[in-house]
């Protein structure tokens, strides 16, 4: 039986695992994340979201198998709503196609519901045709389209594709 509940700070070393994973990943849909490089900075984020309220996880039988990591956002502009934004979302591949993914995001849009907030906004990558299509049934649709380009520099030439 799956249970999905808010996590503790002292669970940021074990979700960074997660985090880690995640962002392996995510290298084949071209992230440009190093996931091991950055386990540090991500322990600290996911200790600091879960002692905020923003940070989920999923358990199998007591292990972790999920979590996401959401909260409202912040900033210096004043926008005509206030919006949630789901950081990270990432399901074992074992216990996907399972529900769990939709239960951790219908409990990161409870919470950001009752903050107030009038909209959430996720991110997937370009190339991440499951997230894109997982998000999309449940009701997200684009809202803003980033663009990159490589661009050749003194530590790395351009590659033509």
């Amino acid at each position: 039986m799956v249970t999905v509940e808010p996590a503790a700070p002292a669970e940021a070393d074990a979700v960074a695992d997660l985090w880690v994973a995640l962002a392996a990943d995510q290298r084949r849909h071209g992230s440009h994340l190093r996931a091991e490089a950055s386990r540090d900075a991500v322990r600290a984020s996911l200790a600091r979201h879960a002692a905020d309220g923003g940070l989920t996880v999923a358990r199998s039988d007591g292990e972790l198998v999920g979590f996401v990591r959401f909260g409202v956002e912040r900033g210096p502009l004043t926008q005509d709503c206030a919006r949630g934004v789901v950081r990270d979302l990432y399901v074992v591949p074992d216990a996907r196609d399972e529900g769990v993914g939709t239960r951790l995001l219908d409990a990161a849009e409870a919470t950001l519901r009752d903050r107030g907030v009038d909209a959430v906004a996720v991110e997937a990558l370009a190339r991440n045709a499951d997230a894109i299509r997982f998000y999309e049934q449940r009701g997200y649709r684009p809202h803003r389209i980033e663009f990159e380009r490589e661009v050749e520099n003194d530590k790395r030439p351009r590659r033509d594709r």
